[in-house]
Formats: C-alpha cells, structure tokens, sequence
C-alpha cells in the first residue's frame, strides 16, 4: 500500500510537538477537528503509516517543526461527545458520529524549524497548499517531493 503525506496543523499552546514528544510512547490522538473537508480526509483518506508534518500555527515562528507517522487510523472523535470538551459538539453522538481522529507517532523533532518565511522563499515549494491563499485547513495532503523537500530543511 502506498504511504501518502500530511501536513498536520495545531496551535502550540493547545498542543505543541513538545507535549507529543512527552505522551506515552510518543504517540497521540489527533482530536478536535471541526472542519469537514479535514475531517473527511481524517475519516476517509488517513491511513497507517502515512507520514505527517507537524505544523505549529498560530505561534512565533510559524513553522513545521517535525515528523510523525499515522499508527491508528480514522475512528470517532470522542471528545466531540464530552460536554466538558472545548470541542464538544451537541450533533454528534455514538450511532451516528460526525467527527473523526487519528493516531499519530513523533518520527523526529527538527532541529531546525522550518518557517513560514523559508517556505515562502523556496522555490520547488510555490505550488505548496500551505502557502496558497485561503487554505485555512489543519489537516491537508502534501507531495512527496514537499515531504522529503520539508523534512531535509529541518535537519
């Protein structure tokens, strides 16, 4: 099965990479998201051992700060059916759930954060969803060549 390539957004004081690299094995789950087209592609397309970048939005810098692999794939998002929940959502219930997330494992933290800024800069990276205008989702594909490209400014 072919590994597709995510990029993965989340507001550090929400949730940053550190606080990844500190659960249980490094791993997560991706909850919260409230976007359908996101949401679609967490339920739908996601699979295990997909490759994500990290994302760190809403944040100085903007940046993507790391990598991860998808180790579980979509299932309800439970946190959508807990009224205590900051994403708590009346519509959604157990026979009937709208929201999904993924598990997600820390591959590598960059050393070097890779901003908004060089993004912007680099060349091979002009057709990269991110830095289209209006591409407000936090949850989108990327290309391998992106990935790879992404991965090895990090280092």
């Amino acid at each position: 099965m072919a590994v597709s390539y995510w990029l993965f957004k989340s507001e550090p004081a929400v949730f940053s990479i550190d606080n990844l690299a500190k659960s249980k094995n490094s791993t997560t789950y991706w909850n919260g998201v409230r976007n359908y087209q996101a949401r679609n592609f967490l339920r739908d397309s996601v699979k295990n051992g997909d490759k994500v970048l990290f994302y760190h939005s809403n944040a100085d810098p903007l940046a993507v700060v790391g990598t991860c692999t998808v180790v579980r794939e979509g299932y309800p998002d439970f946190t959508a059916l807990d009224p205590a929940d900051d994403h708590f959502d009346p519509k959604d219930s157990p026979q009937n759930p709208i929201w999904f997330m993924v598990d997600i494992k820390l591959e590598k933290k960059f050393s070097k954060p890779v901003t908004l800024d060089e993004l912007k800069s680099t060349p091979a990276l002009k057709d990269f969803r991110l830095l289209q205008r209006g591409n407000r989702l936090s949850v989108f594909p990327v290309t391998k060549s992106e990935f790879d490209l992404i991965a090895k400014l990090g280092k």
